[in-house]
């Protein structure tokens, strides 16, 4: 099966799909700055001792969660000061969600990778609009999304002037609070461009615990084997110094998705 043409330049030194693993990790929110620098320090300094490069993860909104109550993150602008101050200190790239059309142009200032949402994966004036700002954009399968399909999402994204676009996999709905990755979408979307394996959403459970997702970490280890058996071109991976504690500063909203 035929391969994406070209890699996607993400910085000057840091491309996907040129032969060199790149991972994306970081908190799922920018809950703080010193959350962040902990969490991105550590990466970094793994990512050195593996020799692979390394763009640090989190969103400054999670607008997407199960419930009103559960924590979104710092806002829009305490989390790109947060995101700015973490690229600065820590000499890494930047990647983060945009919800919204009008999002797109500010954090474009501050990032250097814009991520579509899977829920979204298919909104047309989201997809110009990161397109527009000269960005990498790296769009998300939605879990109800052929693999196949998801070439449209990239037309959608080049023929707005942009040929720096991506791909990732995070796995594809099956029955109520259920995902399930089909490794045979990464040799498929990888016709189309560089693929990227989110590890951590592939195992989530969506709404599975009562208003709030749940998770089997457990196979984390073995999809991530799987799909670099399979074929990728990077991975995603929501990292947190303690997990089970993430976001508890705000007890009211529970655990994070």
């Amino acid at each position: 099966m035929d391969v994406f043409e070209k890699p996607v330049a993400i910085t000057d030194s840091i491309s996907i799909g040129a032969k060199r693993l790149v991972l994306f990790a970081g908190p799922c929110a920018a809950e703080s700055y010193d959350i962040c620098m902990e969490t991105g320090a550590e990466v970094q300094r793994l990512c050195k001792q593996l020799d692979i490069d390394y763009i640090f993860k989190a969103s400054f909104d999670k607008a997407n969660r199960t419930s009103s109550g559960s924590y979104r993150g710092p806002s829009m602008e305490g989390g790109l000061e947060i995101l700015s101050r973490v690229k600065k200190d820590l000499g890494v790239p930047i990647v983060t969600d945009v919800h919204e059309s009008y999002q797109c142009a500010e954090v474009a200032e501050v990032v250097d990778v814009l991520q579509i949402p899977a829920f979204l994966c298919r909104q047309t004036d989201l997809l110009i609009a990161a397109a527009k700002t000269g960005k990498a954009v790296k769009v998300k399968k939605g879990q109800f999304m052929a693999p196949a399909d998801m070439k449209y999402a990239v037309d959608k994204v080049r023929e707005a002037g942009n040929e720096k676009v991506f791909l990732t996999e995070r796995g594809t709905s099956f029955g109520y609070h259920n995902l399930v990755v089909d490794m045979r979408s990464l040799p498929v979307m990888r016709q189309y461009t560089p693929v990227v394996f989110d590890v951590t959403h592939s195992i989530q459970q969506p709404g599975g615990l009562g208003g709030k997702s749940g998770g089997q970490r457990e196979f984390a280890p073995y999809l991530t084997r799987a799909a670099a058996a399979a074929g990728v071109d990077g991975f995603f991976i929501e990292t947190h110094p303690n997990p089970a504690k993430g976001h508890k500063r705000w007890p009211q909203h529970g655990t994070a998705e």
